[in-house]
């Protein structure tokens, strides 16, 4: 079964094919066939990069839609030194991330007219993503015409939230209305907790799990026996931890503030907190961790003041998900951060001593992929995770496939 997975950023596009033979899934991700992504880099450049058996072709489109971009990009499965299809009538199903699927939906879907209403009525709450998410759905009906596509939902995996965790302490009927706590980064969390089950030889219903999915965005979640109990990011993706270019969570009464003081808009206020706040807000240069640590190096202040008030609320954010679990077995660290700063596991797990974590310090240096890299003598276990997000979504698209 040949599986076309899409996952759409604000900006971005990145897809793959998977070729899966056989009764049975493989019990580790398999290489993709073909990967291609597409940035967009501004208003009039954009430029797309195709990977196949170690051929990387870079080509520049200039200003581009995206779905001219979708086009020209399924065009290199098929044409010249990429291809790897006779024809797209090869690929038997596409499965999608969707970042926003509202309460609605609690596991992957075959998407319908009326799911794709609901995707369309959800673009107010993830405009950055949604609306993405429905021009790639878009596009395959336009090139591959009735081929069955799937969405995976960002927000799925967070859905048997209890209520006392999903409900704001705003008067109910806006609960009723949908304002509530959904919870994002549910295909990284999902995949990364069943992964932490199997490098932990142990049962995933017998698992208390905080899970750290740490990149540009950020968040955590709370896992019980492989459910969802608490997450950090909410109603939208800008609550919760610092992150990269989004504030996380701040006093409301900024807001009621600015708008008084300042007139400041409505669009004006999102585009300052999900744009230009967090690690960017406070060093005015850069949200990226790997400038962060070279700049605090370099004695930069601002960027020591950003790393310490990262560290701080990542710190905050594991205690109040340690308290909804009421014990731990394992903090996971998933994501580009997650995976590949020594410093900041090292940093955050200093400040879990008196939970009896120990951390490996020449494991933790390294970096190592799916690994356990807690001391022997460790109470609480560390884990780092490749999230896998393709693979979840391809693994989604399988199950369905085969049952349609």
């Amino acid at each position: 079964m040949k599986i076309l997975v899409f996952n759409a950023g604000s900006s971005s596009q990145k897809s793959c094919l998977y070729d899966l033979t056989g009764e049975n899934l493989p019990p580790r991700p398999p290489k993709p066939l073909w990967k291609g992504t597409i940035d967009w880099m501004g208003e009039d450049s954009a430029e797309m990069k195709i990977q196949v058996n170690g051929v990387v072709e870079q080509i520049p489109l200039g200003t581009i839609s995206r779905q001219e971009g979708i086009k020209r990009m399924l065009n290199t499965l098929t044409t010249g030194k990429t291809k790897v299809l006779d024809d797209l009538g090869e690929i038997a199903i596409a499965g999608h991330r969707v970042v926003h699927g509202g309460a609605e939906y609690s596991q992957a879907t075959l998407i319908t007219p009326p799911v794709k209403a609901k995707i369309q009525e959800l673009c107010a709450l993830a405009p950055a993503h949604n609306p993405a998410n429905l021009q790639g759905i878009e596009a395959i009906e336009q090139i591959l015409g009735d081929l069955p596509q799937v969405a995976v939902f960002d927000t799925a995996f967070h859905s048997q939230m209890p209520e006392a965790a999903a409900v704001y302490p705003i008067p109910y009927r806006y609960y009723e209305q949908g304002i509530r706590r959904y919870g994002f980064h549910g295909i990284s969390h999902g995949y990364c907790t069943q992964r932490a089950a199997e490098i932990l030889g142990q049962p995933l219903t017998q698992l208390k799990l905080i899970t750290c999915h740490l990149g540009n965005g950020c968040s955590l979640a709370a896992v019980d026996g492989g459910v969802s109990i608490n997450t950090t990011m909410g109603f939208t993706p800008l609550e919760g931890v610092m992150m990269g270019t989004r504030s996380g969570s701040i006093d409301p009464a900024i807001l009621i503030h600015w708008a008084r003081e300042s007139a400041m808009t409505g669009e004006e206020i999102n585009a300052l907190l999900n744009k230009e706040a967090g690690l960017k807000g406070i060093t005015g240069v850069s949200g990226d961790m790997r400038w962060i640590e070279k700049a605090i190096q370099e004695g930069n202040k601002q960027a020591k003041l950003a790393w310490e008030m990262y560290i701080l609320r990542l710190k905050m954010a594991i205690g109040s998900m340690l308290g909804a679990l009421g014990g731990v077995d394992a903090l996971v660290f998933m994501g580009g951060v997650g995976e590949n700063s020594p410093a900041v596991r090292a940093e955050v797990c200093q400040g879990l001593g008196f939970l009896g974590l120990r951390l490996d310090g020449e494991q933790n240096s390294r970096s190592p992929r799916d690994c356990d890299i807690a001391s022997p003598d460790s109470a609480v276990r560390v884990v780092i995770v490749q999230t896998e997000e393709d693979w979840a979504i391809a693994q989604d698209c399988w199950h369905l496939g085969k049952a349609c």
